[in-house]
């Protein structure tokens, strides 16, 4: 039954993934969380590295099936890219050894941050007509940053579309480019997250169906359900008014903090 509740819930993180570029991130923390409690202190760390292989597959093949004219703007990015992938790698480490709580509260607190800057600060739902969305870049040209946020992303789990979507809608995007654009930086930092997860385990006890501190299990439970919506919904995205893609971002965002938050884990 609970695998049954995890494909459920994978058509739904294929359905953000391709909406709103979030490869399984933020979406999987919290179920996989729950999904493990059985393990205490460990299930956010185990959460956090299962949502590695999930965003990895799932970030990948919403990446082969986008437009490359949309993929083009990343073609001279390699240090971006390589800095993400740094960043990824040392975010998952650090992630393994940090206590089950500053994860958790990290994760709800990076969020509710989120959500107030997306509210407060121009730029998300109000974006700048100056501004050429076709030449948009994530990072403003600067690619040391690709540092923080691939440390931030992998460390708490919440994927790298809550860090680059809003940065890249500052940037001109429209949510449509935004979140086609989060998969392939998504990507860069999961791949080396989820390399390190699989060879160290952290905090995670000995169980079974863990590899690493990777639950295997639940992600391919998460998959099944996932990657065929990919797949349908590249070949026919639907359209969506920006205002209302950018609002469900934000819902989304609140969704999976408060669900951490109340979470019994």
């Amino acid at each position: 039954m609970e695998h049954l509740v995890l494909i459920l819930v994978g058509v739904g993180v294929g359905v953000t993934t391709v909406l709103f570029g979030f490869g399984g991130g933020f979406v999987t923390v919290p179920v996989v969380a729950l999904a493990d409690a059985g393990l205490g202190q460990a299930a956010l760390g185990v959460a956090t590295a299962t949502s590695a292989l999930v965003m990895v597959v799932n970030a990948a093949v919403a990446t082969a099936a986008s437009d490359r004219r949309e993929l083009a703007r990343l073609a001279d990015r390699a240090p971006l890219l390589a800095l993400l992938a740094a960043g990824g790698a040392a975010g998952a480490l650090a992630g393994r050894l940090a206590p089950g709580e500053l994860l958790r509260w990290g994760f709800v607190a990076y969020l509710a941050l989120t959500v107030v800057d997306l509210l407060v600060r121009p730029g998300f739902f109000r974006r700048s007509r100056s501004r050429d969305p076709r030449s948009a870049d994530p990072l403003g040209g600067r690619s040391w940053w690709g540092l923080p946020v691939g440390g931030i992303a992998a460390f708490l789990g919440v994927g790298g579309s809550v860090v680059t979507v809003p940065l890249l809608r500052r940037a001109g995007a429209t949510m449509r480019a935004a979140t086609t654009l989060a998969n392939p930086l998504t990507l860069a930092i999961a791949a080396p997250a989820l390399l390190v997860t699989l060879i160290t385990r952290g905090a995670a006890p000995a169980a079974p169906g863990l590899v690493g501190s990777v639950d295997v299990a639940a992600a391919l439970a998460l998959l099944a359900g996932a990657t065929p919506v990919v797949v349908l919904l590249r070949r026919r995205p639907p359209r969506i008014p920006d205002r209302a893609h950018s609002t469900g971002y934000l819902l989304l965002l609140v969704a999976a903090g408060a669900t951490v938050a109340l979470a019994d884990v």
